[in-house]
């Protein structure tokens, strides 16, 4: 298990972003929902228990499904707390885009210290003092401020309502915390599920990949400081379009954005969930960074990207509908029928991914060592 690995892994495996369902019982939450589904019927299409990127329903007496997740990126705020405030909005949308709709509304909640107290904004931030002279220190109203802008400017770039939210000043914590929700209408003819459907199907990537966003590695304890990644505007909006056209085809069997984890959580656990394999050419990903490495290109969380499955004989069709909007576009790899994915770059294997993961690997992943 190469360092690569054992940080891909401790992300999909150990980490609690991946692993929500350890912690919360969404088989209690299915037996509620299944009880609310007979006063409702067929109103939710897809709920917690389903793990997928973002919850769909139908409002009883309307004809159109609505689309909704809740995002958090709390731990970015500290040093970053405009491009993670960006960001977190840019990352539900990416999500609820992902199941197949549009984004429309945003409601936000944001949590921080009195107002007048100050507060570390940089690398240290997390130390509660600065080592680095690269950090600033400003009041909370200030830190406040800059997280209100950032999603401000991500919703009026991406055309979304702010509908409401809320605001607590109780926290004491170093962590502030800053949630969106987002609301979106389905535009595609049915929900664009996560697992993958078929093999032999081309995975297709949407989007430039550069080496901000180092969380994954962070949480690992493979690096000392977090980079988060960071806010692309006017690319979002334009990776929004390409996909949305993509869906015009009628094409798309399977569709990830690349947020926690990047490229490979997005092919990982779409594989997995489907219970079959990948293999993905880390070479042919459009990069914005000269010396990227392929491990950075991996894990990084870039914004603004997208991942699509769709047959071999629909990619020319896809292709040409996204290009429509933007030249940053390739097919990247195919799903097989293997139990795991594996990562090549320029014919070298950097990766390999197993869906399930043995109990000695588990062990050394959740021990930290």
């Amino acid at each position: 298990m190469n360092t690569i690995e054992k940080a891909l892994m401790h992300g999909l495996f150990v980490h609690l972003h991946h692993n929500i369902d350890k912690v919360i019982d969404f088989k209690g939450f299915q037996e509620l929902n299944n009880q609310i589904s007979k006063i409702w019927p067929g109103a939710l299409v897809i709920g917690p228990d389903k793990n997928d990127d973002a919850a769909v329903f139908q409002v009883p007496g309307m004809k159109d499904f609505v689309v909704a997740k809740m995002e958090s990126h709390c731990s970015p705020a500290v040093p970053r707390p405009y491009d993670a405030a960006a960001t977190g909005a840019g990352g539900a949308f990416r999500d609820v885009v992902a199941m197949g709709a549009q984004p429309i509304f945003l409601l936000d909640f944001i949590g921080t210290r009195p107002l007048d107290q100050e507060v570390i904004v940089g690398p240290c931030g997390f130390k509660g003092h600065c080592d680095c002279g690269k950090c600033m220190v400003m009041t909370s109203q200030e830190r406040l401020n800059l997280m209100v802008k950032g999603l401000r400017d991500m919703c009026e770039v991406m055309q979304v309502f702010i509908v409401g939210g809320g605001f607590s000043t109780s926290f004491s914590d170093i962590v502030p915390a800053i949630v969106v929700s987002v609301i979106g209408k389905l535009v595609t003819e049915k929900p664009l599920t996560k697992p993958a459907k078929t093999p032999g199907d081309k995975i297709i990537i949407i989007g430039v990949t550069g080496n901000d966003g180092n969380d994954t590695l962070y949480r690992a304890g493979l690096v000392n400081e977090m980079r988060p990644a960071i806010a692309l505007f006017e690319e979002e909006k334009i990776a929004q379009e390409a996909i949305l056209a993509a869906f015009g085809t009628g094409r798309i069997k399977a569709c990830s954005d690349c947020g926690a984890a990047g490229i490979g959580a997005a092919v990982c656990e779409s594989a997995r969930y489907g219970d079959l394999g990948a293999r993905v050419d880390l070479s042919k990903v459009p990069v914005s960074v000269k010396d990227i490495t392929p491990q950075e290109i991996l894990i990084c969380e870039t914004q603004a990207r997208y991942v699509v499955q769709v047959a071999t004989e629909s990619v020319d069709e896809v292709l040409k509908a996204v290009g429509s909007k933007t030249d940053n576009v390739e097919v990247i790899g195919e799903i097989t029928s293997d139990d795991k994915e594996v990562f090549e770059y320029n014919g070298e294997v950097i990766a390999v991914i197993p869906n399930s993961p043995s109990k000695e690997t588990l062990e050394v992943l959740r021990s930290g060592k």
